[in-house]
């Protein structure tokens, strides 16, 4: 097994918003949801609060 990159995260995000922009009419609820938690996973870390 291997392990997942976070190149390879960025690319499950462009196949799905392309996928997404291409088909509009389909519902893609289960979509978005992986969208956000693949955007989550991939955004820089935030600085801790003082």
């Amino acid at each position: 097994m291997q392990a997942v990159t976070e190149g390879d995260r960025r690319k499950e995000v462009r196949v799905l918003l392309a996928q997404i922009q291409a088909h509009p009419e389909r519902d893609w609820s289960a979509a978005r949801r992986r969208l956000a938690t693949l955007n989550k996973l991939i955004a820089p870390p935030r600085p801790a609060p003082h």
